[in-house]
């Protein structure tokens, strides 16, 4: 924490006890601050950046599947500083003990000082600097200017050869540093000597962690946590649906593509990019608990490395056997920060260092190298190219203090049959990966998205931009942020309950907006009846849901869209006009009232395992809605088996009945409400009964 930061919550602490007058909200704004700092010192212990891209990312993407017991000591750590932020509010409770001042010109005097104080604690936290770094970096930007430099994988291989890629998690070059690091990798040191080895590769903005390491040096682009709220995956179809990446040019080459990973393929949504983009075959955590592998093999995080990679080794000598040409890829993980993790076949080196993880990392440098020698003396390796690439950089962990004193850089190796030994320092990044291992497959395909081959580094390209600043590579973000959608944007559709926006299929609700130039602004999906009502957008803004969302009484069809612009004309869309393609730059009409607000649906309870038959729902609200509201009967599937208008009774809430009819079993009903966006509705009851005959199972 720096000092200057501290200064100032020792003045706030003493003046929150200064004087009686507003003490207790003057104790709970610190606690508050206190709290969010507790919560930064958390998220930067595992991100070792504090709030940035990565956190927005994963916060959108979710959390499943990661293991999160790894971080078992921080959680300790950050549930003390929890408690000790309430330490104001003790102060407060025991204030009457303390010397303070009297009279109400003094009351107002440490009113005012405790303002400015909070605000310069504030400027001095580190909050404030990643809530500018985050605005600069998703402020709007022309990603058309670079438009040109995205040069997607086309065309024929030559001479097709087999690939096994092993991104090592965290396993950075700078721990083949001597000085620092003497004899900690000796293996991976030998087998750098022997390969194409590229120094001083950078991770820029978009690719500091391993879902993004992946989909940079794979697609060429950074992976971007884009405006509004586009990258809220679980209620987005497609991964990068505008990106074209090395898998899928293989594959339409003839190779069969397979991936290999130890942890969840669920977490980050790693799965869906890998099989969305051109892997045949993903296998993890769940593929390999199914296969009945001991727990002893298996960490917080996934199956250890020992076993994963010797996997590897048969897959390769599986698909080496076809004569197909392939790309097996695969991703370790026990040098996953804090404190990595140990697999038996390394239980020997327990102890080799004074962290444990020195004992990973030697442990990684064994079986890494292990595997890359079994493949070169294998019958098949005249024709495989062999790389191995750190997926990013490390984060936090038991040697940061070693490493921030030293020259950080990415992996990135290349084991090519019959090509001699040679270093290459040029400046590059994960971005440029794929691109050089295209140019070794081919010479004449030497870019991938915004990388570049960096046997002979091109003129431009992302890496040039990202090490010349935030500023030049901001148009290289905002392109890869409209590949979320590509394709045609200014025309909506609903197709089988999911809007489609150019090739993107989103979950409604969701509100789209558009800059003058018709280019798309931003997705919302989080609280879009809200923020659709907030301000006047600056070109069209369009709201997409069910029509219940719009409609009194009689509805129009299952989905509506209603468009309104800066001057506040508009026009709903429904039904046919929606599958058919609404235009967002046609002229809408001229307004004749206020905006429409539209309605959210509001969970009210639910209905499980029910059998075909006629049923009497019978809920009674503790207080009614000030507007006439939609009530819906919706199955698991998203089918609405039940809707009926009702209005709102002056007197005493009444009971409501809505009668359902299932012609088939169904295992979940919710039971839902479309309220004005600012209403909610408690009930005092909620009850199902059978009213045919038969008896609900």
């Amino acid at each position: 924490m720096p000092v200057i930061l501290l200064l100032w919550l020792l003045l706030l602490a003493c003046l929150v006890v200064a004087a009686d007058r507003l003490a207790w909200a003057r104790a709970a704004l610190l606690s508050l601050l206190l709290l969010a700092l507790s919560a930064w010192w958390l998220v930067d212990r595992i991100s070792g950046d504090g709030i940035n891209a990565a956190t927005l990312y994963h916060l959108q993407a979710g959390l499943e599947g990661a293991g999160v017991a790894g971080f078992s000591a921080d959680l300790w750590r950050f549930g003390g500083l929890v408690l000790l932020s309430l330490a104001p509010l003790v102060l407060a409770a025991v204030r009457g003990r303390l010397p303070r001042l009297r009279g109400r010109r003094a009351a107002a005097g440490v009113s005012a000082a405790f303002a400015a104080a909070f605000v310069a604690a504030i400027v001095a936290s580190p909050l404030h600097h990643d809530v500018l770094r985050l605005q600069r970096q998703l402020a709007p930007a022309d990603g058309r200017s670079v438009a040109t430099e995205y040069r997607p994988p086309s065309g024929t291989l030559e001479r097709p050869k087999n690939i096994v890629w092993i991104y090592g998690e965290s396993l950075e070059r700078t721990y083949l540093d001597q000085d620092a690091f003497p004899g900690l990798m000796p293996e991976l040191a030998r087998l750098v000597a022997q390969g194409l080895d590229f120094r001083d590769v950078a991770s820029p903005q978009g690719t500091g962690w391993t879902i993004a390491g992946i989909v940079a040096s794979m697609c060429g682009v950074p992976l971007t946590a884009a405006r509004g709220d586009e990258n809220s995956l679980g209620r987005m179809r497609e991964f990068l649906p505008g990106a074209r990446c090395l898998p899928e040019f293989l594959a339409e080459q003839g190779y069969r593509n397979v991936f290999l990973g130890g942890a969840d393929s669920n977490f980050a949504a790693k799965g869906r990019f890998l099989r969305q983009h051109g892997f045949h075959e993903v296998r993890d955590r769940d593929h390999y608990l199914a296969t009945g592998i001991d727990p002893a093999h298996f960490s917080h995080w996934g199956l250890h490395d020992d076993v994963l990679l010797e996997d590897a080794f048969d897959t390769f000598m599986e698909l080496s056997a076809t004569g197909q040409p392939f790309l097996l890829s695969a991703l370790t993980m026990d040098t996953h920060h804090p404190a990595g993790h140990l697999p038996v076949a390394c239980h020997d080196l327990r102890g080799t260092g004074e962290v444990g993880l020195i004992d990973a990392l030697a442990c990684s440098d064994r079986l890494v190298s292990r595997l890359v020698e079994r493949i070169r003396t294998s019958p098949y390796a005249a024709d495989t190219i062999i790389v191995l690439a750190s997926d990013h950089l490390a984060m936090p962990n038991d040697l940061t203090a070693v490493l921030r004193d030293l020259r950080r850089e990415n992996l990135l190796l290349f084991l090519v049959p019959g090509m001699p030994a040679r270093q290459f320092t040029v400046p590059g990044s994960v971005l440029d990966s794929g691109a050089t291992l295209l140019s070794l497959l081919d010479p004449r395909h030497d870019a991938l998205g915004f990388g570049r081959s960096l046997l002979a580094p091109a003129a431009d390209g992302g890496t040039r931009a990202a090490l010349a600043g935030d500023e030049a590579f901001a148009p290289y973000l905002a392109y890869a942020r409209s590949l979320w959608t590509g394709g045609d944007v200014r025309t909506l559709r609903v197709e089988d309950g999911q809007l489609r926006i150019g090739l993107q299929h989103v979950t409604p609700p969701v509100m789209v907006e558009y800059d003058p130039e018709w280019g798309l602004q931003a997705i919302t999906m989080e609280d879009a009846p809200r923020q659709f009502g907030l301000d006047d957008p600056a070109n069209v803004r369009a709201y997409v849901d069910r029509c219940t969302a719009f409609d009194d009484e009689g509805l129009r069809g299952e989905w509506c869209a209603l468009l309104v612009d800066a001057d506040n004309n508009m026009k709903l869309f429904a039904g046919d006009e929606l599958r058919d393609g609404v235009r967002v730059d046609a002229p809408l009409e001229a307004a004749t009232g206020p905006r429409p607000r539209p309605r959210r649906a509001i969970w009210l309870g639910a209905e499980s395992s029910l059998v075909a038959g006629e049923y009497l729902l019978r809920l009674r609200p503790r207080e009614w809605p000030s507007h006439p509201f939609w009530l819906e009967a919706v199955s698991s599937d998203g089918r609405v088996v039940a809707r009926e208008w009702i209005e709102p009774d002056d007197g005493e809430p009444r009971t409501i009945r809505l009668r359902i009819g299932l012609e088939e079993r169904i295992d979940d009903l919710e039971i839902r409400a479309w309220l004005d966006w600012a209403e909610y509705m408690e009930l005092s009851s909620l009850a199902m009964v059978r009213t045919g005959s038969g008896s609900r199972g």
